[in-house]
């Protein structure tokens, strides 16, 4: 591996065998040639406008246009504002906030915040925290149509109304050409609009002005970060043998886990590089998670023992050089002798992490194909949309939400019922229509260990509205392993979406009665609890009762 690229080791045990077969035969399909030709049948025998029309992410690395408007255009940014806000979701807040918590902020530059929330507590804590005058709000969506940041945009557009004549100086778009948000950006004369690539999924665009524009302004290197990424995609290209093509290698280790019923890939990610997590979560899980099948990315489950895993992992461990914790090369062994199959990643330099983002996305295309789907369309995404509006409409929801309150009798009823639905080869998925960072934060995080060594089941954490563009796709779309607990709450203060006739409270009630009934349609094993009192506290409650359950 050339010296400015993350060095990739293998210890695949039983797997090794398979995925040699699978790289062999790669080799004599020509796959990669293949792909970089954008041929459609390396997925689906048919042509459809999300494989052949989704696959200029290949091309980022090398596309350097727009990089030095990019740079000019952080130079000023950083006069204009002492803090950037982003407003987006998915594909569009992803790797901003990878880049914020890997690099921080440079001397000198705005500090970022990505708020992909539509929890009214969160939207005040970020009202409160900023100056307005001074801010930057970058509006992104890929789509320009997306509710959560459109509520976004007109809550804050309403409160720099209020202390700046033209408001439009503080707002920057990032979106499609001919979507409805630069319609917007120009109608409102916001201060710019960045053209994003429309032939490239928002799963993908972490190389693209989503990424590159916060990137920028808080002061990160995105020429060394492209440059180390244009590196990979050579190693990665069209005229490189199958078997030392570091995407293709990835992407064959991933596939034929899965096909051998190690489908929950693990991250287990150095302090440095742990923001990396919450960014593969979304492109594994979105890309490979429908029709039945898919990938479960379990990324910020705490290192347990050997014995706490089951028989359907596939671990990666991420590090920096000479940031890996104490222990890590004990349990690396007991993983190995437990026959757990592990790829290993280590960075010599921090933006080497472009380099593995662009690998990351060819090892999951790649891994689509094996697993015989499309992995650039996300079909089951736009149900819970269409069931959150209809929540949201006078005529409500077909049918009830059912739950159960946090202070009911029944309730330790109710959990051990939900956690004897779970077997062996299932994963848990919690879903907290929560704030972030609030006050349950700390409990919902003590939930995923105890849940995975009392069941051995992977454990996956997910904040409301935000994993509804991430791993929503694959709880729906993917096999029915999912076991799922939806906690919700009921805030004390709301706040009104200006321009709209809805709150952000009506919003997340929406989106969670939504999605309740969209898992619930597709045969999902879901229980629905609602918090009353003080969140902390009956979220304790839960984990108390939780803990009491019989385990597998």
């Amino acid at each position: 591996m050339m010296p400015d690229l993350p060095t990739h080791s293998f210890a695949l045990g039983s797997l090794t065998n398979r995925v040699h077969d699978r790289l062999a035969a790669w080799a004599q399909q020509n796959y990669a040639m293949r792909m970089w030709d954008r041929d459609h049948t390396l997925w689906s025998a048919e042509d459809t406008p999300d494989l052949t029309n989704r696959l200029g992410w290949l091309r980022l690395p090398y596309d350097t246009d727009q990089v030095a408007a990019i740079r000019a255009f952080a130079e000023e940014g950083c006069a204009a504002a002492d803090r950037v806000v982003l407003l987006g979701m998915g594909g569009s807040s992803m790797a901003p906030e990878v880049f914020a918590n890997t690099f921080g902020t440079a001397r000198g530059h705005p500090s970022l915040t990505v708020l992909d929330s539509t929890h009214p507590e969160a939207v005040r804590a970020v009202s409160a925290g900023i100056d307005p005058a001074r801010t930057l709000f970058l509006v992104a969506s890929k789509s320009g149509g997306t509710i959560e940041t459109l509520s976004l945009f007109r809550h804050f557009w309403g409160l720099v109304s209020s202390v700046h004549d033209r408001p439009g100086d503080r707002f920057v778009a990032l979106t499609d050409p001919g979507s409805g948000l630069e319609a917007l950006a120009a109608e409102r004369r916001f201060r710019r609009i960045f053209a994003t690539p429309p032939e490239v999924g928002g799963r993908y665009s972490a190389l693209t002005p989503f990424g590159l524009v916060p990137a920028a302004l808080i002061g990160m290197d995105i020429e060394s970060l492209l440059a180390k990424a244009a590196v990979m995609a050579d190693e990665c290209g069209p005229d490189r043998p199958v078997a030392a093509n570091p995407g293709l290698r990835l992407g064959a280790v991933m596939g034929e886990s899965a096909l051998a019923g190690r489908d929950k890939l693990t991250y287990i990610c150095s302090p440095a590089v742990a923001a990396f997590g919450a960014w593969i979560e979304q492109l594994v899980a979105e890309s490979t998670g429908k029709n039945g099948t898919g990938i479960v990315p379990v990324a910020g489950e705490p290192l347990g023992d050997p014995e706490s895993y089951g028989q359907d992992r596939l671990f990666v461990f991420m590090a920096l050089e000479g940031d890996q914790p104490s222990g890590w090369d004990a349990i690396q062994a007991g993983l190995r002798r437990s026959g757990h199959p592990m790829v290993m990643v280590t960075f010599r330099h921090l933006d080497e992490l472009g380099a593995e983002m662009f690998r990351s996305e060819m090892a999951v295309a790649s891994a689509g194909s094996v697993l015989g789907i499309n992995p650039f369309d996300q079909p089951d995404v736009q149900v819970a949309k269409d069931l959150a509006r209809q929540a949201m409409s006078p005529e409500g929801l077909e049918g009830s939400v059912a739950e159960i309150s946090s202070e009911s009798p029944r309730l330790a009823d109710a959990l051990g019922a939900w956690a004897a639905m779970i077997e062996p080869g299932d994963y848990i998925g919690l879903h907290a229509y929560l704030p972030m960072g609030g006050p349950a934060t700390p409990v919902l995080g003590s939930l995923i260990p105890l849940l995975r060594d009392r069941f051995r089941v992977a454990v996956t954490l997910g904040y409301g509205p935000r994993f509804l563009h991430s791993t929503g796709q694959l709880h729906k779309g993917g096999a029915n392993t999912g076991v799922f607990l939806q906690i919700v709450d009921s805030p004390d203060l709301d706040v009104e979406v200006p321009e709209a006739d809805f709150s952000f409270g009506e919003l997340l009630e929406g989106q969670a009665a939504g999605d309740y009934q969209a898992l619930s349609g597709r045969d999902r094993r879901v229980l629905r609890v609602r918090l009353t009192g003080d969140p902390r506290s009956a979220v304790e409650t839960v984990a108390r009762l939780l803990g009491a359950c019989r385990g597998a």
